[in-house]
């Protein structure tokens, strides 16, 4: 019996699609809310491979671009605002912003929203939290793939607090982040830890235990930010 063809998502055909993606929004041809067409179609229109469109609307996800509605679709995001990673790029440069800052205002920022979130979530919240730990869980051998869920989680949270400038100042924070990892991701030693530190803190804020919720993303963020150094480390020898 012959095998099945895997797909795997080709680099170049997945910026393909993000670029692609990216024009029809600026020319208004896609607006907040709009659903992105149905994958079989889009992938045919765009020639490109299904793996390679899941893996660019993964991408959009993860910058706050499209949102991934399941059983239903994918949609242009019509909100919260991000205030811009292009201009806190500016700001940082003009500045002399530095990597640690970055961290610091992450640390500051995120440990506080968990915590509302623990007060303020509601059940959508705590599901939308537990898909993303499990698809975590499930693609610990894809550091890209995780990455992706890994961001939609930290989204969730905000989201979760209630407090959408909070969530539109972590956006922002988020975007920046992701932009840097994601290129370095594919040495990640050890996402197994990194998942059940998401775990712990998914089940403190559905438990609604704010003082948890805060303790756990701080000793997370804290892990993350060593785990990034990590891999930074043989791309600076």
């Amino acid at each position: 019996m012959p095998r099945l063809k895997q797909e795997f998502p080709d680099a170049d055909r997945t910026m393909q699609v993000v670029n692609h993606i990216g024009a029809l929004i600026e020319k208004g041809k896609l607006k907040p809310g709009d659903k992105i067409p149905a994958e079989r179609e889009f992938a045919r229109s765009l020639h490109v491979s299904r793996a390679s469109l899941r893996t660019g609307l993964g991408y959009m996800a993860a910058m706050g671009v499209v949102k991934v509605r399941r059983g239903i679709g994918t949609f242009v995001a019509d909100g919260p605002p991000e205030i811009g990673n292009a201009s806190l790029g500016l700001i940082g440069a003009l500045h002399g912003f530095q990597p640690w800052h970055l961290f610091e205002a992450r640390l500051t920022l995120e440990s506080e929203l968990a915590a509302l979130a623990a007060e303020r979530g509601k059940r959508q919240h705590h599901l939308a939290l537990a898909d993303e730990v499990a698809e975590m869980f499930a693609s610990m051998n894809n550091p890209t793939e995780y990455l992706i869920h890994d961001v939609l989680f930290h989204r969730i949270i905000s989201q979760a607090s209630g407090n959408p400038i909070l969530a539109a100042l972590m956006e922002t924070i988020t975007s920046a982040l992701y932009d840097t990892r994601r290129k370095t991701v594919e040495r990640a030693r050890d996402l197994r830890e990194s998942a059940e530190m998401h775990r712990e803190i998914y089940r403190a804020i559905r438990a609604r235990k704010p003082l948890e919720s805060r303790k756990f993303m701080e000793q997370h963020l804290r892990a993350a930010q060593s785990a990034q150094d990590a891999e930074l480390a043989p791309s600076q020898v």
